[in-house]
Formats: C-alpha cells, sequence, structure tokens
C-alpha cells in the first residue's frame, strides 16, 4: 500500500523577491530618563589604568662558590702479556717475542697483514699525500689583523701592597709562572710586610701552586733550564738563594751577607755549563758576581762595573748572556750605556770590551734576537733600539712615546717582532715587516706600571706583571706567533742594510773630524807646547813634594 502526504502552502508564503531601498531614520519609540534611577548612579572622572599582558618577572644574581682545582696523574702501563710474563723485565719479554716469532700462526698472520700494508704502500707511491696545492696562495697571517687576548690575571694573595716585580716561565712547556713580589720603594714598605713570592698554575688563577719564602722580598727570580725542579731568586737585600721545588718553600741555601751585594739584585742569568748549576747576577752596586749553586757562601768570580777605570762604578740594571757564547755576556747600566763583556779576559781590566751609549736613562732590558745573534735590543727612557755588534749607534729604533718604557723583549718564534711594555699599563707589539714608525698593536693591559714582560718559548703565550702585584696572561694571534713566509731573509736583509747605512755615516763623521782638526792653524805645535807644559808641571811639583 502506497502512503503519500501533500504538504501545501501558499505561494505568497514563499519564494517571494527581497526588494530593500533607502528611507530616512524613523523614532519607533522615545523613553525619558527617570529621575529615580538617575539617584542610583555616580558620577567618575575619567581615570587611566594600563594592564601589561606579560608576566611579571624578577632579577637575582648569584655568586658561585669556588672550588680548588688539583692535578693527579694516571699512569700507564704496557698490557697485553700473559699472566707468566713480567712485562717490567727485559730478558722476560724478549725471550716471549722469540717464541712468538716461531709460531706458524705469527708467520700466517703477518704474511695475510703483509697484503693489505704492501696496497696502502703502492698508494702512498703513487699519489704524494702531503703535496701542497696552495703554496703560491697568499698567507692568511699576512692578511690577519694582530691581536691579544686576556687569558687570565693573577693576584697577589698577600694583604699588603705589593709589585710583581719578576716573571720567569716553566721550562719545558710554560704551564707555571714564578713571580717575584716586593716593594721596591724601601720608604715606603711596610714593617710587618709579607715577604712570600709564589709559583702559580697557569690553569688556577685562584690558589698559588707553590709557596717560596726569601730572607728578603725577592726583586728577581729564574727557572734553571736544565732543571725545572731548581729556582734562584735575586733578593732585595743583595742576597741569593735557591730553591728546589721538590723540598718545600724555604730555599735550600743561601748566600752569605758579607759576600753578597749591597744593592737590590735585579737581574740573574743562568750559565751554560757541565753541572748546570752556575749563574751570575747583576746589582746597582755596580757589581757583576759568579756563582755555584753547590757553593753558595761566597762568588766564583766578580767583575767591577768600571768602564773608565777610575774608581766611579756604574751600577747595573740587566743582563743577557747567550749560551752559544759561553765567553761573552751584556749588561744593561743605571747611566744608560750598554757593556760587551768577555769573561776569559786576562785580567778584570780587559774583561769590558766594548760600550755603547744607549740610553738617557737606565737600560730596562737587553736581548739579543734569538734568530740572529749578532743583534740585541735595549729598552731604556722613551724608545727601544735595535743594534749590531759591529756598529757603535743603534741601526734601528722607535720613535719617542709619551710614556716612560719599563720592559721589552724579542718574540721567540719571529725574528721581526718584539715588545715593549709602558708606564701607563700597555703592552706595543712591534712588528718591523708590517711596520716601522708605529706598533702594529697596543693592549692596555692594566691601568698600573708593568714591571716584566716575557714571552713563552712556544711565542703564543706572553705574560705581564705589574705594579698592582697582578700578573696577566695574554694569548697572541697567530699574526703575532707563527713564522711568516721568507720573514727570516727579509729581515735578514733589512738588518744589513741598516747596519751598512750606519758604517757608512760613522766613516763620515770621522772623516769630517779629521779635517775640522786639521783645518785649525797650529793645533799640532799648540798640542805639542801644551804636552810640554804638562810635563814642566809634574816635574816642578815631583821636586816640590820631595823636599
Amino acid at each position: 500500500m502506497e502512503i503519500v502526504y501533500v504538504y501545501q502552502r501558499k505561494r505568497k508564503e514563499f519564494g517571494r523577491q527581497p526588494n530593500f531601498r533607502d528611507r530616512g531614520a524613523e523614532t519607533s519609540l522615545s523613553i525619558h530618563p527617570d529621575p529615580q534611577y538617575a539617584r542610583n548612579y555616580i558620577e567618575r572622572n575619567p581615570c587611566t589604568s594600563e594592564v601589561q599582558s606579560v608576566p611579571e618577572r624578577s632579577e637575582h644574581e648569584v655568586n658561585t662558590e669556588s672550588y680548588a682545582v688539583s692535578n693527579r696523574g694516571i699512569l700507564h702501563v704496557q698490557g697485553g702479556w700473559p699472566k707468566d710474563v713480567d712485562a717490567t723485565d727485559v730478558e722476560h719479554t724478549i725471550r716471549y717475542r722469540k717464541k712468538v716469532e716461531k709460531d706458524d700462526e705469527y708467520i700466517r698472520a703477518v704474511q695475510n697483514l703483509g697484503q693489505s700494508v704492501e696496497h696502502c704502500i703502492k698508494q702512498n707511491n703513487a699519489i704524494d699525500i702531503y703535496e701542497e696545492y696552495f703554496i703560491d696562495a697568499p698567507d692568511p697571517m699576512a692578511v690577519e689583523a694582530p691581536s691579544a687576548k686576556s687569558l687570565n690575571v693573577y693576584r697577589d694573595p698577600s694583604p699588603h701592597a705589593r709589585a710583581a716585580t719578576y716573571l720567569s716561565f716553566y721550562p719545558e712547556d710554560g704551564h707555571k709562572i714564578a713571580v717575584a713580589y716586593s716593594v721596591l720603594d724601601f720608604q715606603h714598605m711596610p714593617a710587618n710586610m709579607n715577604i712570600d713570592s709564589y709559583i702559580w698554575d697557569v690553569e688556577n688563577p685562584n690558589v698559588p701552586d707553590q709557596t717560596l719564602t726569601p730572607p728578603s722580598p725577592l726583586v728577581s727570580v729564574k727557572y734553571n733550564p736544565k732543571d725545572p725542579h731548581v729556582l734562584v731568586g735575586g733578593c732585595y737585600n743583595g742576597l741569593l738563594a735557591y730553591w728546589d721545588t721538590r723540598k718545600g718553600a724555604f730555599p735550600v741555601d743561601t748566600s752569605s751577607v758579607e759576600k753578597s751585594h749591597r744593592d737590590p739584585v735585579y737581574n740573574l742569568a743562568w750559565v751554560q755549563s757541565k753541572s748546570g748549576s752556575e749563574f751570575f747576577s747583576v746589582s746597582t752596586d755596580g757589581q757583576v758576581l759568579w756563582w755555584d749553586i753547590r757553593k753558595l757562601s761566597e762568588p766564583t768570580e766578580s767583575l767591577l762595573l768600571d768602564p773608565e777605570k777610575n774608581g766611579n762604578v756604574v751600577g747595573g740594571t740587566v743582563l743577557d748572556f747567550e749560551t752559544t757564547m759561553p765567553t761573552k755576556f751584556m749588561v744593561g747600566a743605571e747611566n744608560g750605556s750598554v757593556f760587551m763583556c768577555n769573561k776569559k779576559a786576562k785580567n778584570p781590566s780587559e774583561k769590558i770590551t766594548h760600550i755603547y751609549p744607549g740610553h738617557h736613562g737606565p737600560v730596562y732590558a737587553l736581548q739579543r734576537n734569538p734568530f740572529f745573534l749578532k743583534n740585541f735590543l735595549t729598552v731604556g727612557d722613551w724608545k727601544s733600539q735595535i743594534w749590531s755588534e759591529d756598529v757603535r749607534s743603534p741601526i734601528m729604533s722607535t720613535r719617542y712615546v709619551n710614556s716612560y718604557l719599563t720592559d721589552g723583549c724579542w718574540s721567540p718564534t719571529r725574528p721581526s717582532v718584539f715588545f715593549t711594555s709602558k708606564l701607563d699599563g700597555t703592552v706595543d707589539c712591534w712588528d718591523y715587516l708590517a711596520k716601522q714608525g708605529e706598533p702594529s698593536l697596543s693592549v692596555q693591559v692594566c691601568n698600573s706600571p708593568i714591571h716584566c714582560i716575557k714571552v713563552q718559548d712556544h711565542g703564543k703565550i706572553m705574560a705581564a706583571t705589574a705594579r698592582d702585584g697582578s700578573t696577566t696572561i695574554l694569548e697572541l694571534s697567530d699574526g703575532l706567533s707563527k713564522l711568516q713566509n721568507n720573514e727570516k731573509k727579509i729581515f735578514s736583509e733589512m738588518l744589513e742594510r741598516e747596519a751598512k747605512r750606519e758604517k757608512t755615516l760613522e766613516a763620515s763623521a770621522r772623516e769630517k773630524r779629521l779635517k775640522a782638526a786639521q783645518k785649525r792653524p797650529g793645533s799640532a805645535a799648540m798640542r805639542v807646547q801644551g804636552d810640554a807644559l804638562d810635563e814642566m808641571l809634574k816635574q816642578a811639583e815631583e821636586e816640590f813634594w820631595g823636599m
């Protein structure tokens, strides 16, 4: 059965098209305010409020506690030996090797490995794996700007304000530095001042690695290059002492007061010897003394810095000794001169072989170039100078600066680079291949005068000590520490050219002086008359005093 339901609606009730049109506004209803409701509302003046949608946060500062770091070594031994073989016994190991080499399995294993090794050898013979493809490309170090960054700062733990006067790097790898602390102004030295000096681990600036307790505050200290456990120090009262770091903080031996210097010992140098126990020292009392740490009771030899041989002794400030020249050494003096000396001279008056008129004030740094030993660097007053042994005047010098220079040294890895420190706390890096008129880099190390700067043997690390007791470690960029292409050849030619020019100028000046002396009328006759008059006066005095 089919069910059908029919829905019906009028046509006008659906499907009608809406038509919109614009017409004016009309008021449908108007509601007037009621005074009764108005009393329920209170008028307020307009107010402004700000709302921040970001959640509120607070800032706190936390100082973490410092911790002490200790180095511990691990002993590695050779393994893989059977239990019945003592690896420490050489005879046992040799017998076991011979026994294994006779085994057929050993021969078979070597033959199997030989095929793969032979294949690798043939590959190496066919292709040069060490070939340099970009040997003609420009050196990136020459393009890189020189730079230096501070790594660590080591503060004097003493409560009294002391100056860090000298430092010495550990001979083998430079992972330690020995720093001497003293007050060089006697009038401002506290009564109960701490006299200890310290050895620092480069990686730990918080706590000294070891303490050195001298009889008087140390002014200079230096490691023995042959035995890194031995140090020698020069004291403020003129005594010499040496330490063995394996035997504690106190010196093993100390020189006697009556045989030592009478002024502070400002510099030391180890001497090349078979025993490795000899060194010499210099002081402003005008003495150069040779010592042997096996017998510090008295010096083995001495030299008075009396260049004019008239009893007027000149105080010494710095030493330089080159191990390849065992008889030669140089001394920088308070009057600005540099003395070239020969230890093996027949008599003391011949030990000073040459005098270089260096600076207007004391010579604070003196060092031979590690690549060209005939040339040496001096630092004093407001400039630094490069000299040649066979020329009386400096062949190269820096311009005068506003601040007084305090120290200087050559780079051990680059022949044309040297460093100078100043009284305003800056260190200047000079690269004579790049520029001669101004330093290639100036670094503000601290705000206190710098006393001493030294460069590690690898040339990458430099240390500077200051008057405020701080010691700063700087890392130099590759441009200042790595040897560049043809650098030795170029700088050698530069030194030879400047030395030749100075020799020509000296010869010209000497010739002019001779011509001027010859042109003076009666100069020779006047000299003869003057000599005769002096002889007559001398005879008259002898007759007078002989009566």
